[in-house]
């Protein structure tokens, strides 16, 4: 509620003896007494439970001056969120939608001049109650009734072109002596309500799936979707659902979507932008993920958690899968990367008991042509040389790979003339709503 600035007089003076004598006259008139400011309030209203889709219900309004003085006419407001519509309109009052912005969400106003004055101390209420209407979307809505002497701005989301009314005009009556009891039930001049419909809304999630190669990077998107009938306002400023993401396999992130917070290196857990979501709306979460690893089809699971859903009653669609195609797994890709020649080398190479020997894992000129042929007998080696380096592959589900080797592993390295560094990039999540 604003408060008016304060008024302050300007006093003038040709010299200081007239200033002095001015001050002095001042002094000997008594000050005027201020206007009382006007003190309305808005009767509380009661929640409105159960309503259909489709329906429309009425809501009775009482307003009380509990001033001193009788205020000539009165600005008379009433919004509803998206789910509801004025039922019928008034000639006095004018209607418009009032965008969604910052962490407000939209709602239809109505705005309606009583051109009438209010008694101090009297309890007045609408000639009848206030129609409203339920949309096929209505679920978790609510009315916010305002009173006062100015007509109200737009705000700062901007509005649609107010459109007049058609009905007889919007009148309140008077309904006797307010009580103590009317004072202690008018306190603002604003009062808010709930209204809940009986409805529901099916919450979906899509995965993706996308091919890459060791080294090279892919986008996945998963996506929340509110596939209706109903839009769904949640807890002011908190997230209208959580989804958790869990990364593939074999890949590690580069970047996530700025709704989303590590859990861990593979485990996110992401929000919404509001704390709502209309009908057919929802959010992508688009990651950039590295594939650390050639362990064939890797899959990442995505699913709701956090807040309870009992409107969904459509689990089908409550989970979903992330899945890339890293290629051929490097567990049996060893023979792959050499040529026919070498082929049955790698082979012979690939056996747990002649892979060990130093004389076999370097035969003459099959030893050079896997040199030229990648590394893969020099992979292949350790892969086969036993299962625990395979499954030490598992540690890019953490989101990065084995920096520790096997000192077997490391020396088949060394001696191959190279070493491997797996660079992790991390990043703090930042909240999206």
């Amino acid at each position: 509620m604003r408060i008016a600035p304060s008024r302050s007089r300007t006093l003038r003076g040709g010299t200081a003896a007239v200033a002095a004598a001015a001050l002095v006259a001042l002094g000997a008139v008594p000050a005027l007494a201020a206007d009382p400011e006007p003190d309305l309030g808005v009767g509380t209203i009661a929640p409105v439970k159960g309503v259909q889709p489709g329906s429309s219900f009425s809501a009775p309004l009482t307003f009380l001056n509990k001033g001193t003085a009788e205020v000539p006419e009165a600005w008379v407001t009433y919004e509803v969120s998206p789910g509801l519509k004025a039922d019928e309109t008034y000639e006095n009052c004018t209607y418009y939608t009032v965008n969604s912005h910052d962490e407000m969400p939209a709602s239809n106003v109505a705005s309606c001049r009583i051109e009438q004055p209010l008694k101090p101390g009297v309890l007045y209420g609408t000639a009848k109650p206030v129609s409203l209407k339920a949309l096929d979307s209505a679920f978790r809505d609510d009315l916010r009734v305002t009173v006062g002497v100015e007509e109200p701005g737009p705000g700062d989301g901007g509005t649609t072109d107010p459109v007049p009314g058609t009905g007889d005009p919007l009148t309140l009556v008077e309904k006797g002596p307010a009580t103590d009891a009317d004072r202690t039930n008018h306190p603002e001049p604003v009062a808010e309500a709930d209204v809940t419909a009986a409805n529901t809304a099916d919450f979906a999630l899509t995965g993706d799936e996308q091919k890459g190669e060791v080294g090279k990077k892919v986008t996945a998107t998963v996506k929340f979707t509110n596939n209706g009938p109903a839009r769904v306002q949640g807890t002011r400023d908190e997230s209208v659902t959580t989804v958790d993401i869990r990364i593939p396999k074999g890949t590690s992130v580069v970047k996530p979507h700025g709704f989303c917070d590590a859990v861990t290196k593979t485990h996110y857990r992401c929000g919404t932008s509001q704390s709502w979501v209309d009908v057919n709306g929802g959010e992508s979460y688009p990651f950039v993920l590295r594939v650390d690893k050639a362990v064939g089809r890797t899959t990442g699971e995505v699913s709701f958690t956090g807040q309870e859903r009992p409107f969904d009653r459509n689990a089908e669609n409550d989970t979903a899968q992330i899945v890339i195609d890293t290629g051929e797994d490097e567990g049996t890709a060893g023979s792959s990367g050499s040529n026919g020649s070498t082929g049955s080398s790698g082979s012979t190479g690939g056996s747990s008991s002649t892979g060990g020997s130093g004389t076999t894992g370097s035969t003459g000129s099959t030893g050079g042509t896997a040199g030229s042929s990648g590394g893969s007998t020099v992979t292949g080696g350790p892969t086969t040389g036993g299962a625990t380096p395979q499954t030490g592959g598992n540690l890019a589900a953490t989101g990065s790979d084995s920096t520790a080797p096997l000192i077997g592993m490391a020396a088949a390295a060394l001696a191959a003339g190279g070493g491997i560094v797996w660079a992790v990039r991390r990043r703090s999540a930042t909240q999206g709503s």
